[in-house]
């Protein structure tokens, strides 16, 4: 355990140095050499391009052969935050420049910056990307440029890049000049955050990482220039995380509200929005040795393998319910986090892990942006992002182990053959297809060319001892002698943290002998070998025999059946996604290049054809919104409440008197077994939630224990017609003759409005009908009409629909991506519910008494008129 920060550099090098020890047939030095000089003009390729067709704009468009000037081209979004017309790319490779050797070059990269980059531009900037990549590019330039002067060369030097640097620092400032210390995720670099003239300072949320990876810089900032403001500020933020960690998981979110804390985005994870943050907790205590940060890195390390980390997987989850995943699928960025547990000393995850991505990268040529639990493309971006490179350094680092040199080789193969193009390298706009972008971003030249360089030099090969410096994220090099420098006073911190206590325990495994973790030479390859089965037999390679159907003929549209396993894995194996959207209907999606044959993929391409001409049909047979009208005192049909009807069952729009009678709670309240309290539905209209089973399963039960009717209530809570599209109950692929009750849907806001009605007034009649009635007439209370004429009988006059058929659909082709939008139907299993749980009611509208929702029903009642309106 280490306290004093004098030990840090001998810290590293534990990490670092692994034992030497030949896991597999090792590379002669000669080929380690080749591949380094093959870094070498790969960065020259991209840097003159860079130089010659772009400087002094931000960023290389290597297909069009010029420069990326914020303004003058369509905006990206988000994206272009990073664009400050601040010579984005020439700040952000200095000292790889350096690293390289590339010393005439580096001395001309810093005359143009102190000469030609200016700082005070009128312009909006991402705090974060301006923080790493340009405050970050300045001090790591400054590093190399006092080492360089240090051995006789670059004595004109006066310390130019530090005073921008400070420049730099002073226009980030105004962003944390909130009550929680968390920075505004923009700055005007002129004219700060507040007033018009910023346009910017109006935003509330930022990502976990965006405040959370400011210390580094900051710190660094403080300790070269004696201002100890900077760290101070990187300081609070990170304490303010900290502090709204959720205290059970220990986990932070993914989004937070950077006025009142309070967490926007609850997901959890490794990847993008938080990756990062965990990052520069352990690189803080590494660089200024203050074992609070170690302490927080360990407690939230801990629960990110207890909650996250399903090897070789890192699933997100949410925070106060961590063991429920809130995804399926995983972001590019986690590929830092291997090389991450390396410093943690965590190696055998870390292996995993990256073997992992290693095998998804082999199928793709690179890491997909975002890739599914069966490691299939969920989004097929790369664009050159550089953080398998990075991990596969630091185990190569930690192992000695020759497997990741070939990995090395493998990344720059790939690049050479598929992102390489006359003016630079392109990123990948979609790895199944080969397709580029017309983008190469300034983390390319910053970051990858550093850790392939490293991953092939010998120690002899290099400037410096890299072992004396620290990465940061934009793997900008820092001096650890920057631990023992003074920023002139004690960096304060909130009051609540100066009290707080250390738990020694979470320093276990900090520095670890690293003979322990390898008793075996074979040790990392008995790791990797069962990953790489695991990853082939969820992604196998395409085969050319007939898969789909197993020798079957192929799978049609008009026979599938959302809940039948069987037809899912048909789809999967023709390269079909099948997506549950939030509002009940299922998205069909395919790639062909994901079938398993091209004979799959045709069948696929036919199934889908199929469905849309299905879907198309559809559409002209659309139902028109049904009425839910509250008849009983003291609504006296005075509440309308619009509902979405079903495919089968008694037709309402043939019903001169629709379907009256009392509501009553189903038990099961999901109506997906016989009911045990048929005595109380016989005669009545039963109320169920969805989920868990079909519709028609649902009615087949209500009508068994003697319902007159039945309302199906969405358990999607906060779910109301105002802000979704209604949609028809499908069947469940069988004849649903049998059918005879009138079933409709009503969305969790007016669910919930009868609900109420029923839990204040105990006897509630309702009326469902095609429209609404007049209120005198749907209101007249005698004693014998609650029963009498009511056509509850009378079977379904249309014919009944199929559940493969499609109520909505929407197409498009991009790129053999098809997309078709099935029923809201119920697929059972294959929704998300939560099983068990109470009837989802409000509770907050459980205290409002009816008279303080009539404002609310009366918008019903319009909102169905307009309906109506529509119709007609």
């Amino acid at each position: 355990m280490l306290h004093s920060a004098t030990m840090l550099p001998a810290f590293l090098l534990l990490f670092f140095m692994g034992t030497s020890i030949s896991l597999s047939e090792a590379m002669s030095r000669d080929e380690k050499n080749k591949l380094r000089n093959q870094v070498l003009e790969m960065f020259d390729h991209a840097y003159q391009n860079y130089m010659d067709h772009a400087y002094p704009a931000d960023e290389l468009m290597p297909l069009t052969c010029r420069g990326r000037v914020r303004g003058l081209e369509p905006s990206r979004g988000d994206v272009d935050d990073a664009l400050g017309k601040f010579s984005l790319t020439l700040i952000d490779t200095l000292d790889t420049l350096a690293l390289l050797n590339k010393t005439v070059e580096f001395e001309q990269a810093v005359r143009r910056v102190v000469a030609d980059v200016r700082l005070d531009n009128d312009i909006v900037v991402s705090v974060f990307e301006t923080n790493i990549r340009v405050l970050g590019g300045l001090l790591g330039g400054h590093t190399m440029a006092v080492m360089l002067k240090g051995s006789g060369r670059m004595v004109w030097y006066q310390d130019e890049l530090l005073h921008m640097a400070k420049d730099l620092g002073l226009r980030l400032l105004p962003a944390f000049n909130t009550s929680s210390g968390l920075p505004y995720p923009r700055v005007n670099l002129r004219y700060g955050v507040r007033g018009p003239e910023t346009r910017t300072g109006t935003e509330t949320d930022t990502c976990t990482a965006c405040a959370g990876t400011i210390i580094l810089e900051f710190a660094a900032l403080s300790r070269f220039t004696g201002d100890p403001t900077f760290e101070a500020h990187a300081r609070r933020a990170l304490d303010f995380l900290w502090e709204k960690r959720q205290r059970n998981s220990n986990l932070v979110g993914t989004t937070i509200n950077i006025h009142s804390g309070e967490w926007v985005r609850r997901d959890s994870g490794v990847g993008a929005g938080i990756d990062s943050y965990y990052e520069y907790l352990m690189k803080a205590y590494i660089l200024l040795g203050d074992d609070r940060f170690l302490q927080r890195f360990n407690t939230h390390y801990a629960s990110i393998m207890k909650y996250i980390s399903q090897p070789p997987l890192l699933l997100d989850v949410h925070i106060h319910k961590p063991l429920l995943p809130a995804r399926t699928w995983m972001d590019s960025l986690l590929a830092f986090f291997p090389g991450l547990q390396v410093l943690k000393g965590d190696i055998r995850p870390a292996i995993e892990t990256h073997e992992m991505l290693y095998q998804v990268t082999k199928k793709h040529n690179f890491l997909p942006e975002a890739f599914t639990t069966d490691f299939r493309v969920h989004w097929a971006q790369h664009p050159l992002r550089p953080e398998f490179a990075e991990s596969t350094y630091f185990l190569y680092k930690a192992t000695r182990d020759p497997y990741y040199l070939e990995v090395g080789r493998t990344i720059l193969e790939n690049l050479n053959r598929f992102a390489r193009v006359p003016c630079g390298f392109a990123a990948m706009k979609d790895v199944r297809t080969g397709s580029h972008e017309d983008r190469m971003d300034s983390f390319f030249l910053a970051e990858m060319f550093k850790y392939l360089f490293l991953l092939f030099a010998e120690e002899e090969d290099l400037p410096f001892n890299v072992e004396d410096y620290i990465f940061t994220t934009e793997a900008h090099l820092l001096p650890l002698s920057l631990s023992t420098a003074s920023n002139s006073q004690a960096s304060p911190l909130v009051n609540n943290m100066a009290g707080e206590e250390l738990d020694d325990s979470n320093f276990e495994w900090t520095c670890p002998n690293t003979r322990l973790l390898f008793p075996d030479p074979a040790y990392p390859r008995n790791l990797r070998e069962p990953i790489r089965s695991a990853v082939y037999k969820s992604c196998p390679h395409p085969t050319t025999h007939r898969e789909p159907g197993m020798g079957r003929p192929p799978l049609r549209a008009q026979d599938f059946m959302a809940n039948n396993p069987e037809h899912l894995e048909l789809l999967r194996r023709m390269g079909v996604s099948l997506i549950h959207l939030k509002d009940g209907r299922v998205q069909l999606v395919q790639h062909a290049t994901q079938a398993v044959s091209a004979v799959a993929a045709e069948d696929g391409m036919r199934f889908m054809q199929e469905m849309m001409e299905l879907s198309s049909q559809q559409q002209k047979e659309q139902l028109p919104p049904r009425a839910v009208q509250i008849v009983s005192h003291p609504f006296l049909g005075r509440v309308v409440l619009t509902a979405g009807p079903a495919q089968f069952g008694m037709d309402l729009s043939k019903s001169s008197s629709g379907m009256r009678g009392f509501v009553t709670v189903a038990e099961p309240y999901n109506g997906c077994s016989e009911l045990s309290n048929s005595e109380i539905v016989a005669g009545r209209i039963a109320l169920l939630q969805r989920g868990q089973c079909m519709f028609a399963e649902k009615a087949r039960h209500i009508q068994k224990a003697g319902a007159i009717g039945g309302i199906v209530i969405d358990d999607n809570e906060g779910s109301s017609s105002d802000t979704a599209p209604l949609f028809q109950m499908a069947g469940d692929g069988r004849k649903t003759d049998d059918v005879t009750l009138p079933l409709l849907f009503l969305f969790h806001k007016e669910g919930n409005i009868l609900l109420e009605a029923l839990k204040e007034y105990r006897e509630v009649e309702v009326l469902l009908s095609d429209k609404a009635r007049d209120r005198v007439t749907a209101g007249a209370e005698e004693e014998d009409c609650s029963t009498e004429e009511k056509d509850h009988t009378s079977p379904a006059s249309s014919e009944p629909v199929d559940q493969s058929q499609v109520t909505t659909q929407e197409q498009r082709t991009d790129d053999s991506v098809v997309e078709s939008v099935q029923p809201a139907e119920e697929l059972g299993s294959y929704v998300s519910v939560d099983v068990g749980e109470e009837p989802a009611v409000n509770e907050d509208s459980s205290n409002q008494s009816v008279d303080s929702l009539m404002a609310d029903w009366q918008e019903d009642l319009e909102a169905f008129k307009q309906m109506e309106e529509d119709e007609l």
